[in-house]
Order: C-alpha cells, then sequence, then structure tokens
C-alpha cells in the first residue's frame, strides 16, 4: 500500500511542539515565508502539506491514510481519533469564524455579535451531547480542519488586479471551482472568486451573440467587485485549522456558501479550501465505526430532508441565457432538464457553465442547453436519482459515491419531485441533531 507522509506526524511518537513548528516554518499555500507580497503571476499554484483521503486500513493511527477506500475499514477500536497536532502557545485566530478550544470561556470573556451566535450554537450541542443522534456532531467537534486538508493539492490564488477573463481562463485550466483573491494593498485575502462570479457577469452584461462581453473582456476583477458588489458586498467567510469541522458546516451552511478558506491566522497563508462534499465524505467514511443513529434507517419523506415544491427546472430547447437567469433568480446551483413528458433526462449545473470559458462561447448564450451540455469536458454517466421512500442511509452513500453534489429525487414515472443537495445532508445529519434549524437554499 502507498504511504502517506501526515501533516500532524506518526501519533507514536508524538512531539506536543512538532506539528507547531512545522506549520510555522515549512511553507502553505502561497510564500514560504508568509504573505508578504503580491502574487507575481495572474495564478499562483502551490503544493500543500494536506490530508489525503486514502485508505486507512493497515495503520489506523494514521487517518489521513483513510478516505479513498471503497470499502468499510476494520473495526480498530480507534473510533474517534482527536486531532493530535495542537498549539497551546498559539493566539486565538483574528477569523470571525475562528473559535478557540475553549470556547465557552473564551465566549463568555467577550460575548459580541459573534460570539453571541456561538454561545448560543455551543448550548445547542450541549442538548446532544448524550443523545444517540448527535454521534456525527460529537465526531465533527473531536476533529479539526487541519485534519481534513489533503497532503497534496492545488491551491489557485488570483491578484485582484488581473482580468476576469484571465483570472475564469486559469480556472479552467488548473480544474478548480474557486480561487482566493488576494489584494496586495491590504496584503491580505479580500473574497472569492467562483463560478457564480462568472454567471453573474454573463447575466448582467450580455446583450446577443453581435455584442462583445467589453467587461468580461477587459475588466479587472478589482473593477467588477466594486461594480458589482459594492451594495452587496461581504467580507470573506473563511475558517482557521484549529476550528472544528462542526464550527466548518455551521459556517458553511449558516452563510449559505459552497467555499470555506482554511487560512492559518499565524502566517496568513491560505492552505485548502473545504467544500461539504470533502467534509461529507470524511463522516461517511468512519460512519461504519460509529454507533448508527435510528434517524438512518428512515427514508426522506419521514424526515422531509430536501426541497420539494417550486423545484426550477429546464427544458432540453432551454436557451442557456435563460438557465443563467434562472440560476441568478432562483439562486440554485443545479437545474434539471425535463423533457416534454416531465422526465428527468439531464442536469445544466453551475459547473457546467465554465465550459462558456474553456469553449471560449460565452459570446454566444442564445444556444440551447443541450448544445451546451455537448461540451462538458469529462464524462457524464447521467442524473444521479433518488426516491423519497429510500432511506438516509442509503442517499448519503449513493451521493458519496457519486461524488454529486445533489440528487434529484424522481417518483415512479422518472418525473421530477424534489432535490436533495450536501448541504441538507451535512444539515440532517450534524445541525438537526444539535438544535441548529435549516437553513435557506445556499449560493456558491
Amino acid at each position: 500500500m502507498k504511504r502517506f507522509g501526515s501533516l500532524r506526524g506518526n501519533k507514536k511518537h508524538k512531539d506536543p511542539n512538532r506539528s507547531t513548528e512545522r506549520r510555522q516554518s515549512e511553507p502553505h499555500g502561497l510564500f514560504a515565508s508568509g504573505l508578504s507580497s503580491s502574487p507575481s503571476t495572474p495564478t499562483q499554484v502551490a503544493k500543500q502539506h494536506t490530508f489525503p483521503l486514502e485508505s486507512y486500513q493497515h495503520e489506523p493511527e494514521r487517518l489521513e491514510n483513510r478516505i479513498y477506500a471503497s470499502s468499510s475499514p476494520p473495526d480498530t477500536g480507534q473510533r474517534f481519533c482527536p486531532s493530535s497536532f495542537q498549539s497551546s502557545a498559539r493566539p486565538p485566530s483574528a477569523s470571525p469564524t475562528h473559535y478557540a478550544p475553549s470556547r465557552t470561556a473564551a465566549l463568555a470573556a467577550a460575548p459580541g455579535p459573534a460570539e453571541a451566535g456561538m454561545l448560543e450554537k455551543f448550548e445547542l450541542e450541549e442538548e446532544a451531547e448524550d443523545s444517540e443522534s448527535g454521534v456525527y456532531m460529537r465526531f465533527m467537534r473531536s476533529h479539526k480542519c487541519y485534519d481534513i486538508v489533503p497532503t497534496s493539492s492545488k491551491l489557485v490564488v488570483f491578484d485582484t488586479t488581473l482580468q476576469v477573463k484571465k483570472a475564469f481562463f486559469a480556472l479552467v485550466a488548473n480544474g478548480v471551482r474557486a480561487a482566493p483573491l488576494w489584494e496586495s494593498k491590504k496584503q491580505s485575502f479580500v473574497g472569492m472568486l467562483t463560478i457564480t462570479d462568472f454567471i453573474n457577469i454573463l447575466h448582467r452584461y450580455y446583450k446577443s451573440p453581435m455584442v462583445q462581453i467589453y467587461e468580461l473582456e477587459e475588466h479587472k476583477i478589482e473593477t467588477w467587485r466594486e461594480l458589482y458588489l459594492q451594495e452587496t458586498f461581504k467580507p470573506l467567510v473563511n475558517i482557521s485549522p484549529d476550528a472544528s469541522l462542526f464550527d466548518a458546516v455551521y459556517s458553511l451552511i449558516k452563510n449559505k456558501i459552497h467555499r470555506l478558506p482554511v487560512i492559518d491566522p499565524i502566517s496568513g497563508n491560505a492552505l485548502y479550501i473545504l467544500t461539504h462534499k470533502r467534509i461529507l465524505k470524511f463522516l461517511q467514511l468512519f460512519m461504519s465505526d460509529m454507533p448508527k443513529p435510528a434517524f438512518m434507517k428512515q427514508n426522506l419523506d419521514v424526515l422531509g430532508i430536501g426541497t420539494y415544491h417550486n423545484i426550477a427546472f429546464i427544458h432540453p430547447d432551454t436557451p442557456i441565457i435563460k438557465a443563467l437567469n434562472v440560476f441568478v433568480e432562483r439562486r440554485v446551483s443545479a437545474l434539471p432538464v425535463v423533457d416534454e413528458s416531465g422526465k428527468v433526462v439531464d442536469i445544466y449545473s453551475k459547473f457546467d457553465v465554465i465550459n462558456l470559458a474553456a469553449e471560449k462561447t460565452y459570446n454566444n448564450l442564445d444556444i440551447t442547453v443541450t448544445q451546451a451540455l455537448q461540451h462538458r469536458s469529462q464524462y457524464f454517466e447521467g442524473v444521479v436519482k433518488c426516491s423519497k421512500l429510500e432511506v438516509l442511509e442509503t442517499i448519503v452513500d449513493r451521493i458519496v459515491r457519486a461524488e454529486v453534489h445533489r440528487l434529484v429525487v424522481v417518483n415512479e414515472s422518472d418525473s421530477i419531485v424534489g432535490i436533495i443537495s450536501l448541504s441538507d445532508i451535512l444539515q440532517a445529519l450534524i445541525l438537526t441533531p444539535a438544535g441548529a434549524k435549516q437553513k435557506e437554499t445556499e449560493t456558491e
């Protein structure tokens, strides 16, 4: 079996100071010496010390070897593996989403607006501390964001002075869906550039195939942010590697986002970008080692997980520009494609829109969805579906194995009934048992 190095060192030879020294001395993210200058190239791709989702079958003390295993790992007795790296000398992060390990005391000392929200969340968690339904919540609280960062990954960072067009081409060239934005004047990360931004630009400025989209061709990222985001600007939501995975899930769903940058509060380096899919994959690989809550054997109809009213969908002959309008107006991340008989035949997601940049066809958005989907850059196996009568355990296994972001809920005739997303599942597994209310539909 291929062996992978661990971020945190081998637990058999654990040195309490070792991991802290490594994290502060070795390069992470952009620069070995910290973020002291702006990137000198349009994109900055960095190899990172990460946490691979690879098999955990032979070395139970090495948590990072577990994640790509296709079968359930043996019961090693080490069911809850608290992260081994800790740094008692490290000050709390300045990030609004980082919470110190001793949360109750720390929050009580300075109960500001953000802290007040965390106090409420902490109290909700305590209610489920000893309940069977809270087993996944407790697991997520016992692991840190650092645990899920892979040992080898690609992180693309854009300077805000980069042209929008070049930025989106760089996303396509590097095979990533989002990138943190670095502003040289402030010497800090100020936001994220995502496919949603690309959709918003096309939605806002597209006129016809005969009119060039000047804003996409010439505008810099900073110009676009000033023009488009001046009224709706929100500070960058990020999290510290020391924060728990429970905090990461809470932040993703509360802020209705898909991507959560992990930024080291000491060096200011961006280490990784957490997603719903990565977190659920991590949790699912340990589920066989944990007691199974009763709700895992209940079906979607009983649990009420997912969206089943006013579902947004399109038809095969729907023009791309209309599909983009639906993305923006309905704030959804995917649109099932339904034929004349009402049968689900395909799905058009936000990620498919990036192919317009790859093919350089964003100047003609009057083509149909069917025509656009012919240019998918990866093999498409079809729409991943489920039934409302299937139990949650089956749903979790299917969405993880398929590596998709949502399942289309259909009836016996294959007609669309609803949509169940990764955030719906994480809400049901982790936040709902902790007493947190269901959040609204998230955006990227």
